[in-house]
This record gives structure tokens, sequence and C-alpha cells, in this order.
């Protein structure tokens, strides 16, 4: 299926990574309940962890060519995958998983010509968390390479369900945000919502670019009231 106009959106045929996770489990049934047609690829042994509203691709996300066949056809891929809950703890963990399944996806999209790339990708640049920015950057890199269209989402981290720590720290982004010496990294870095997340990769995905384009934490918000 190839994309078409639906009202004020592109529909289209999208391949996800990552759809059993934190962001992927609320994002395959938001895309489905547009109209748009999903297949999620998914390890043996996860199928029932998939959200409903995708057709699922069983594959290795980290071995070459297990789903380049199962996506032809498609013209968006989101790419999701990572490990859970980054720290600086889990460096080794993001070279063992997040890079070869970025490049992994990479490949495959682009050997079954797909048009668009959405990649979740970490505000840059930050004082810490410096070997998940690493990978993420090599991830954007390679994209670059490929020659495929494509969105960078760039949040720093995303407040939800389980993930409510960091807002004990709303006062003093508060503050630095208004601070003419914090200022842009305090809203480069500033804090999302799921719900603004979500909103984000939606739009990216029905509002296709023709380059490169990067959604970061100050266009994130701002399209979360659109």
């Amino acid at each position: 299926m190839g994309p078409r106009i639906q009202g004020s959106y592109q529909v289209s045929s999208i391949c996800v990574t990552g759809g059993t996770g934190y962001i992927g489990q609320r994002l395959v049934p938001l895309l489905a309940g547009r109209d748009h047609e999903v297949r999620a690829i998914v390890r043996d042994g996860s199928q029932d962890k998939l959200p409903r509203g995708a057709s699922i691709v069983v594959a290795d996300p980290l071995q070459n060519g297990s789903y380049t066949e199962a996506i032809k056809g498609a013209d968006t891929f989101v790419h999701l995958i990572g490990v859970p809950h980054p720290s600086p703890a889990k460096a080794a963990q993001f070279r063992a998983i997040d890079l070869p399944s970025a490049q992994v996806a990479i490949k495959a999209a682009r050997d079954a010509g797909i048009r668009h790339f959405v990649y979740l990708s970490v505000a840059q640049p930050a004082p810490m968390m410096q070997a998940f920015i690493a990978v993420r950057r090599e991830g954007e890199a390679m994209i670059r390479a490929s020659g495929m269209d494509a969105t960078f989402v760039r949040p720093w981290y995303v407040l939800g369900p389980g993930h409510h720590w960091p807002y004990f720290l709303l006062p003093f982004y508060w503050v630095a945000e208004r601070l003419p010496a914090t200022r842009e990294s305090a809203r480069r870095l500033g804090l999302v919502t799921i719900s603004q997340m979500l909103k984000a990769l939606v739009w990216a995905v029905e509002n296709p670019p023709a380059a490169i384009r990067i959604l970061d934490v100050p266009k994130i918000r701002e399209l979360s009231h659109q």
C-alpha cells in the first residue's frame, strides 16, 4: 500500500521495531487507529507483548536480512529499539543492542526501498550519558549516509507511567530556562511527556520530509499543541 491522503494527513504503510517497548506499545495502536498499515518486527516469543493493530513479522532485529523481504512495499520505518532505562552503566549494552539493531534496520529499510526513516535518537550535546549519545550519533550518521529521507526525534527524558522520578527537577528547569546562561541547554535537555512524544512521532510519520529533519525537545513540545 502506497501513501495516500486522508483528511489532513498522509496514510502510510509503516514498519516498527521496538513495538513491544515503552513507547512502541503506545504508538502502534495510535498509528493503527489512524488507518495506517503497521508491520511490527518482534523476536520469536514476544508476539503476545505486541498491542493489537499491527501485522507481526517474527525476526531477529540484530541479524542482517532477517526481515528485509517482509517489509518491502512499506514506505515508512520507525526504529524504536533501545536498552530500557538507559544509564552510564549500560554503555556495553548500547553497543551490543542499540547500535547493531540500527545497522540492521537501516540496511533493511534501504534495501526494501523505504522512503522515510524515523529514528528515536537523543538530545545532544549533553554533559552526561556520553556512551548513549555516541551510539545514537553513529545511528544518525548511518542514516544520513544511506540517502533515505529521515526524521531524528531527540528527546532527553520521557515522563510517564513508571518514569516519574525527574518530576522533582521541574523547578530547576523552570529557573534554568529563564536564565540567559542556561536557557538554551535547559530547553534542549528539557523533559517531555509520553503524550508529547507520541504526538511528535505520529506527526513525523504523517508528514514525511524531503531531506533530514530533527525534532528536538522544543519542537516535540510545540507539536503537542497542534
